[in-house]
């Protein structure tokens, strides 16, 4: 069971192309505030260098080849040197820039940094929080043995300024592998991650286990004693770690995964309110509704037809930058 895949995909994680920076030093500095943007943020360097800074942290050097992951609501500078003055992103030129395919430019002379923002968004449903249990930054360093993630960075920067047969096709495809290789090479890295978030539980074996469980038979009747068992742990023990790692006990994890996957099959799916009952544990539709109503405020009909008729997450970045 691939549990990192599981969750994006249940939370209706996308992600679409924001706006592309070519940048030149040359003629002195340049910089750009960005605090209006959907979603995750990841800025990807494919060329050159810049520096990042964030309320919570100092400026950071950025090198050709890093990714930068920055969870919702992140106010962010991107400077040519530290401390650079940074103007505000002019949000109808980068919704122009976008429409049509080209960049924005910043600074005069040769361009010598170029920068791709992908803007990742979840179904606003999803009560497991992906993207905003993120860490306040998320660098990986081209050095960082993510060689992978390079070879990315490079294919996505090369069909962007080079544009081939099926690029959009392709493109697609990259802007998934670039969040999966960023979250693998940054979590490959840590020696410890924050608590209360998935990423703490992913992290911790006993926990990971245990959530493996679950998501492989979401539809049996978990317990704290039964899921202990079948990973070999004292309950006490997976009690303890369970809840230090992602906050909640087992049953509530259990609870709210499964109306996370019911929620994303009736929004993904045709299949019928009895075959998805079954399938998260639940003997009969009325059972099952009277769940899902209490997690997600409205019966299960609803939320599909809103889904259906309003799409669970907008395309359109509108004037973000």
């Amino acid at each position: 069971m691939d549990l990192l895949a599981d969750l994006l995909r249940v939370a209706g994680v996308t992600g679409s192309i924001g706006t592309r920076i070519e940048a030149s030093g040359a003629a002195g500095s340049w910089g750009v505030r960005l605090d209006r943007y959907p979603g995750a943020a990841v800025h990807a360097v494919t060329e050159g260098s810049a520096w990042l800074t964030t309320s919570s942290r100092p400026p950071r050097r950025l090198e050709s080849g890093d990714v930068v992951l920055l969870p919702p609501g992140t106010v962010h500078e991107l400077t040519s040197r530290p401390w650079a003055s940074a103007a505000s992103c002019d949000r109808a030129a980068a919704a122009r820039a976008r429409e049509v395919g080209d960049v924005v430019r910043l600074g005069i002379g040769p361009v010598d940094t170029r920068i791709v923002t992908v803007h990742y968004l979840q179904d606003p449903g999803a009560r497991t929080r992906v993207l905003t249990a993120l860490p306040d930054v998320v660098h990986v360093g081209a050095g960082a043995g993510a060689g992978h993630l390079q070879d990315t960075v490079r294919i996505l920067g090369r069909e962007l300024t080079e544009p081939g047969m099926a690029s959009s096709v392709l493109l697609d495809r990259m802007i998934d592998v670039l969040l999966v290789q960023s979250l693998r090479a940054w979590a490959a890295a840590q020696t410890a991650t924050q608590p209360g978030s998935w990423l703490a539980g992913l992290g911790d074996p006993v926990v990971s286990a245990a959530l493996t469980l679950i998501h492989q038979a979401p539809e049996r009747a978990w317990t704290a004693e039964n899921l202990a068992t079948g990973i070999a742990v004292s309950r006490a023990t997976l009690a303890r770690r369970f809840t230090a790692a992602l906050d909640m006990s087992p049953t509530a994890y259990l609870l709210r995964w499964r109306m996370d996957l019911a929620a994303a099959r009736l929004r993904d799916t045709d299949e019928p309110q009895q075959s998805i009952a079954r399938a998260v544990g639940y003997a009969s539709v009325h059972a099952f509704s009277r769940a899902f109503s209490r997690a997600h405020d409205e019966a299960p009909g609803r939320f599909r037809d809103r889904h259906r008729r309003t799409g669970v997450v907008a395309g359109d970045l509108g004037d973000a930058c």
